[in-house]
C-alpha cells in the first residue's frame, strides 16, 4: 500500500500553547513524533500538516515535506476529518502520490509504543477494515465508578454497586498514538461533513495498548510525565532534576 503519513501540529491550544515546539530533554516535542514516523517502516510519505511556520521550517530540517494549514482548519472547532483531507489533497495535487491508506500521527505525542505504526497500518491492510485505533485501558477512570453532581448530591451514572476493579467489564480508550485509515473511508468524511468522525468508516478496528505506553501532551504535568518516561525508557535515574523549562 502507498500510506501518507500526515503529522498533526496546530500552533493553538487551549491548555498549553505551542505545545509542539516545548523542549523536552533538549528536543522539541513533536521532534519525537517526527522520529517515529522515521522509523515505521510501513510510510511512504511523510507530510507536515501546520498553521505555524516554525514547525514548517522543522519539518523540512527533517527532510518532510511541510503543508501550509489555512486559518479555517487550524482552530480548536476544526475536525481532524477535515485537515487529513486538505492534506490528502495538497498532496495528490501537488505530486504523483496517490495514497492507498492515511495515518494520523498527532504532533504533541512524543511517547509511543515501538512498532505500534506499523502494527496499525498491518492491521489496516490484512483485514480490509475501514479504520484502526489504538486503545489503552480505562482503569479507574471506569464509568461505573463515576457520578453527576447534582449540585451536593452524588448520583451514579450506573447503577449498581461494583467496588472492585477486576470485577469491572474492560473498557477502553483511544490513546492518540495512531490512526490508520483507508482512502476510501477518508473519503467517505468528505460525502459526511456534519459527522467529524465519518472517516473512522463502518468496520472499526483496534488492539490494545498498555496503560502509560503512549504519552499525550496537552498540559504542562504531561510534559513532565513525558519526561520521566522517556528517561526510564534511557536507562536514566528518573528522580533526577527535570529539564523541562517553559519561558516566562
Amino acid at each position: 500500500m502507498n500510506v501518507l503519513a500526515v503529522i498533526l501540529a496546530r500552533a493553538g491550544s487551549v491548555g498549553l500553547p505551542n505545545k509542539h515546539l516545548l523542549p523536552l530533554l533538549g528536543r522539541p516535542v513533536i521532534s519525537y513524533t517526527i522520529e517515529h514516523a522515521r522509523n515505521a517502516k510501513s510510510l511512504s510519505h511523510v507530510v507536515v500538516s501546520s498553521d505555524c511556520p516554525v514547525v514548517r521550517r522543522l519539518a523540512i530540517a527533517e527532510g518532510f515535506e511541510p503543508i501550509v494549514r489555512p486559518a479555517h482548519l487550524a482552530t480548536s472547532d476544526a475536525s481532524v476529518q477535515d485537515v487529513m483531507l486538505h492534506a490528502l489533497d495538497s498532496v495528490e495535487c501537488s505530486s504523483g502520490f496517490r495514497a492507498d491508506a492515511l495515518v494520523v500521527l498527532y504532533g504533541n505525542v512524543p511517547v509511543r509504543g515501538a512498532g505500534v505504526i506499523d502494527r496499525a497500518v498491518r492491521m489496516l491492510a490484512d483485514t480490509g477494515c475501514d479504520s484502526v485505533r489504538t486503545f489503552c485501558p480505562v482503569g479507574k477512570w471506569h464509568p461505573a465508578w463515576m457520578s453527576r453532581l447534582e449540585v451536593d448530591r452524588v448520583v451514579p451514572v450506573q447503577a449498581g454497586s461494583i467496588h472492585r476493579r477486576q470485577d469491572l467489564a474492560p473498557l477502553f480508550l483511544h490513546d492518540g498514538a495512531v490512526v490508520a485509515v483507508s482512502r476510501a473511508s477518508m473519503l467517505r468524511g468528505r460525502s459526511n461533513p456534519g459527522d467529524p468522525h465519518a472517516f473512522f468508516g463502518v468496520d472499526r478496528r483496534g488492539f490494545e495498548t498498555q496503560a502509560g505506553e503512549t504519552v499525550e501532551v496537552d498540559q504542562l504535568r504531561d510534559l513532565y510525565w513525558a519526561e520521566a518516561v522517556l528517561r526510564e525508557a534511557a536507562g536514566e535515574n528518573v528522580a533526577m532534576s527535570p529539564t523541562v523549562r517553559i519561558a516566562s
